[in-house]
């Protein structure tokens, strides 16, 4: 395996020529739609690694998911997280998928974490090519809390941090009834193997499936972007592999909710067990769709 950003350094650099190269995120610009110079190159880098077999399962799932949207349903995808290419990779394949495909895809804006933007120019060009909505996560905040000494600057980031969570939940109000599919990884970060709590849902996700009418889960299974643990997300390892996304049936976020909540015992988190049930049944779909690869 090879870091991406020697493997495909001359693409790359492409990219960031046709990039915006804004790498600030204000509360003026937290929904920020895909550009589609930036798709071609990432699309030769996936479809140079994905193998025979790839593709997306249950398309039809998505198809019933994207008509609820299209009916004014207010509608989640809830994917695993394994990797910076799973949203690469299920954009790609569902594109391949024919017209219904691409109809998905073109409905899809992606939560996405102020990380992505502002770490890194070459992070920031990758997450460009994708229509998002930028956000604030509460592990950043924590990281913050941890990290910044200076009172002022804390006070500072912590205000420019509560000020994009309030204007994304408030495009976020706004997309979700116009046909569009918001895209989450519930996980909020990617599996780390070596740390067993990167695949813990982050209980925040319960406010989503509160305020939405329907979801799908869809599983991941196969990874072309292995995460580098003795490096930045830039130096991510690629590798061939096939890769298959399974997508459930679209749910009712309600009754999801109330199914989950009969099962809690007294004290109980109540969000962090209806996240728990729905990061258990997306390993559930990942296990069925890995025995039968």
């Amino acid at each position: 395996m090879e870091a991406i950003s020697g493997r495909y350094k001359d693409l790359i650099l492409n990219m960031i020529k046709y990039s915006s190269r804004s790498t600030t995120v204000t509360s003026d610009d937290v929904y920020r739609p895909g550009n589609p110079k930036l798709l071609p190159f990432i699309d030769t880098m996936v479809s140079e690694n994905v193998e025979p077999g790839s593709g997306i399962r249950s398309l039809e799932n998505l198809v019933e998911l994207a008509r609820l949207a299209a009916d004014g349903a207010s509608c989640l995808l809830l994917l695993e997280h394994y990797s910076n290419f799973d949203l690469p990779a299920f954009s790609y394949l569902l594109r391949q998928a024919g017209k219904e495909g691409v109809d998905i895809d073109s409905r899809i804006v992606a939560v996405a974490g102020i990380k992505l933007t502002e770490t890194d120019p070459v992070v920031a060009a990758f997450s460009e090519a994708y229509s998002r909505l930028v956000i604030y996560p509460s592990r950043s905040l924590e990281i913050i809390k941890n990290n910044i000494k200076d009172p002022k600057e804390l006070v500072s980031e912590m205000m420019k941090g509560a000020s994009i969570n309030h204007a994304a939940m408030k495009a976020l109000g706004q997309l979700k009834k116009s046909g569009k599919l918001i895209l989450v990884f519930p996980a909020g970060t990617r599996y780390r193997p070596w740390d067993p709590s990167s695949k813990k849902g982050v209980r925040e996700i319960d406010s989503y499936l509160k305020s939405f009418d329907y979801m799908s889960l869809v599983a991941v299974n196969g990874n072309i972007l292995r995460v580098n643990p003795e490096g930045e997300m830039h130096e991510d390892l690629v590798c061939k592999d096939k890769v298959v996304f399974t997508a459930g049936a679209p749910l009712s976020c309600e009754e999801f909710r109330d199914r989950a909540k009969q099962h809690k015992h007294f004290r109980d988190d109540k969000k962090q067990v209806i996240v728990d049930a729905l990061m258990a049944g997306l390993e559930t779909m990942h296990e069925e769709a890995e025995r039968s690869l």
